[in-house]
């Protein structure tokens, strides 16, 4: 048997069911070999093909050995907060990439915010993921990994997933495919059934995605990060938005909006004296008059490669009030993790951060 590490083998959390349905007809086996395989990999959620034995057929276990194999990521580093909710997690792939995963427990509910690529090639000035630039896109697999490793910690204490954000490493709608396929495994009702309406994709608005969003009527709530209401603002912060205009952005999200009759959540990073000014504020009411909008506010996370403070608490309720003025909700993010960098990508710029070297020993 090859290792797992292997490019050859085909990683079975990579496919959707229909996907997992056609690899098996083509080796001879029916829809309830499938659907076995699937229930062993997503409700018992067995962790290696090994384990498959004496719930599949003896030969396609021994076919599984040989053509497949089960990717899941080791656990490089992990951190807890001491608000006693928050577990960041480091963690491994199979080519030696580490990607960021975070729990977030609530009251009577658990989140995880998942990555979708090794770093990111957006360049958002603020985030410490943006600042290591794109290494690769995840695979589907790389991605529900993340998600089972999750559900397996929290199934030790009695606990269950609710929500998932895609909005960890990457840029979901730069892995378009890779992103929705994982998606498409997550909400399968034979597997895993995550409600639809409790998957989060954040985008920092890339304009083709977001329309093809809305024309394959993917069922997940969209979240879009705008942190400037003027071109020259946003691009300062957000370098895409050189590519995709404001207006060209709006124009792509209200089609979202009236095609798949959604709202959508715009998130607003608060950075003090930056972007969190009164007049920052109405050019954002006005930029969001007549959607169907919330607004997610969030104090800034520092990072050691932006030199902004997050906005103060009298400054997050100014902006708010002038917000409500327009007609438009707006929910202060809770932060969680900040002794922890749980901020996106920090972990990672923290764990792996090159060291000086000690000086030579006389």
């Amino acid at each position: 048997m090859q290792p797992a590490s292997s490019p050859s083998l085909i990683n079975l959390y990579d496919l959707p069911r229909a996907a997992l349905g056609e690899l098996l007809a083509g080796w001879g086996y029916s829809a309830f070999h499938r659907d076995a395989l699937w229930e062993a990999l997503y409700r018992q959620q067995l962790e290696s093909i090994e384990a498959l034995d004496g719930l599949l057929r003896p030969e396609l276990v021994t076919l599984l050995r040989e053509r497949a194999c089960l990717r899941r990521p080791s656990v490089h580093h992990e951190a807890f907060s001491s608000d006693g909710y928050t577990h960041k997690l480091l963690l491994r792939l199979h080519d030696g990439q580490t990607i960021e995963t975070v729990l977030m427990r609530f009251k009577g509910r658990a989140t995880v915010c998942v990555s979708t690529q090794a770093g990111c090639a957006m360049g958002c000035v603020f985030c410490a993921t943006g600042q290591m630039g794109l290494v690769r896109h995840l695979s589907p697999g790389e991605i529900v990994a993340q998600v089972l490793h999750v559900t397996r910690l929290l199934r030790e204490s009695g606990e269950s997933l609710r929500n998932i954000v895609l909005m960890g490493m990457g840029e979901p709608l730069h892995n378009y495919d890779g992103t929705l396929s994982a998606v498409d495994i997550l909400v399968d009702q034979t597997g895993l059934a995550i409600g639809p309406r409790f998957i989060t994709l954040s985008t920092v608005g890339v304009v083709p995605g977001i329309r093809r969003l809305a024309d394959e009527e993917r069922p997940v709530q969209l979240a879009v990060s705008l942190h400037g209401a003027t071109d020259a603002e946003r691009a300062a912060l957000v370098p895409v938005g050189r590519r995709w205009p404001l207006d060209e952005l709006m124009e792509a999200c209200r089609y979202y909006s009236e095609r798949r009759k959604r709202r959508i959540f715009f998130e607003w990073t608060l950075i003090a004296g930056r972007n969190d000014t009164p007049e920052q504020a109405h050019a954002l009411g006005q930029l969001l008059r007549g959607m169907d909008a919330h607004v997610n506010v969030i104090p800034l996370n520092p990072t050691v490669g932006y030199g902004g403070a997050p906005s103060s608490t009298e400054a997050v309720r100014a902006f708010q009030d002038v917000l409500a003025s327009y007609g438009l909700p707006s929910t202060v993010r809770q932060r969680r993790g900040i002794d922890i960098d749980a901020g996106c990508g920090q972990l990672k710029a923290a764990v792996e951060r090159p060291r000086r070297p000690l000086p030579a020993t006389p």
